[in-house]
């Protein structure tokens, strides 16, 4: 596995690179969903690349840049495990040089759930994938469901702009108690990470219900709600049933929706979905 720093090594490095070439991007401190996302560009390309690069022009001036958790050493360790051949770690000023003044908005996808809540998130993500996609180049690149609104502007930035790279979106790795794995997980405390199982217990139960027949988005909603509403730590932000595409708020009766929220548990903000 060589690890690059500069975009003339990265250039360099890819050039001994046998294609297809699929690309995991990461803002490092890896679990068991970053991995899912390698394996699987492990099983359908010949070389795999993985960044690492906490992006700063995805966060708001109220979010948690400065202490996002970060153990480059161990993620190295992870990544040689699964036979990564190369990754890239770019510092600020290969990213954002100095003078940078170049950003990528996708309209309507990026207004409603995550970017009512955070209106500058997407421009930084937009802008960052489109420069590792233009860096790298791969043929695949792969991202999970869990950030589900992420993965609908991704698709749709890369069909705009004419990316030749296929964009696959993996399954939601869970914790044996049913928490949507995430880097920020290490934030809870002990009651907070008990009380954080509300979260998939509310989706899983709107799903049930939806198999068993329930169409009424209202009513969707409300079960996660209801659920939710059992653990006083967790305070929701948004309980949402929207077109998986559009990402457009149903009402009314549905046949296939996207059911997605955002919550705090205590300080730390978590999100998770399912696909019914």
């Amino acid at each position: 596995m060589r690890l690059v720093e500069t975009l003339e090594d990265l250039r360099k490095a890819l050039a001994g690179l046998s294609r297809p070439v699929g690309l995991v991007p990461t803002m490092g401190y890896l679990h068991a969903g970053h991995l899912s996302l390698v394996q699987r560009a492990r099983q359908e390309c010949n070389s795999v690349v993985v960044s690492i690069y906490v992006n700063p022009s995805q966060f708001g001036p109220q979010e948690d840049l400065n202490k996002y958790p970060r153990n480059l050493s161990r993620d190295l360790e992870m990544l040689s495990a699964e036979n990564v051949d190369l990754v890239w770690t770019p510092g600020d000023t290969v990213m954002y040089p100095p003078g940078y003044q170049t950003w990528i908005t996708v309209e309507q996808v990026t207004q409603p759930l995550e970017g009512a809540f955070r209106p500058t998130h997407f421009r930084g993500v937009s802008t960052v994938v489109a420069k590792l996609f233009n860096a790298v180049q791969p043929q695949k690149a792969y991202f999970g469901q869990k950030d589900a609104q992420q993965a609908v502007v991704i698709r749709t930035m890369s069909r705009d702009l004419g990316f030749p790279i296929g964009i696959v979106v993996c399954p939601i790795v869970r914790e044996p108690d049913g928490l949507a794995m995430s880097s920020r997980n290490v934030y809870l405390k002990p009651d907070e990470r008990q009380a954080a199982v509300v979260l998939s217990r509310g989706l899983f139960k709107a799903r049930e219900n939806f198999e068993a027949g329930e169409r009424e988005s209202s009513r969707l909603r409300q079960i996660v709600v209801d659920t939710i509403a059992t653990q006083s730590l967790v305070k929701v932000q948004y309980v949402s049933c929207a077109d998986p595409q559009t990402l457009q708020e149903l009402e009314g009766q549905v046949e296939h929706a996207l059911i997605s929220l955002a919550v705090t548990v205590g300080k730390t903000r978590l999100i998770d979905n399912v696909i019914v």
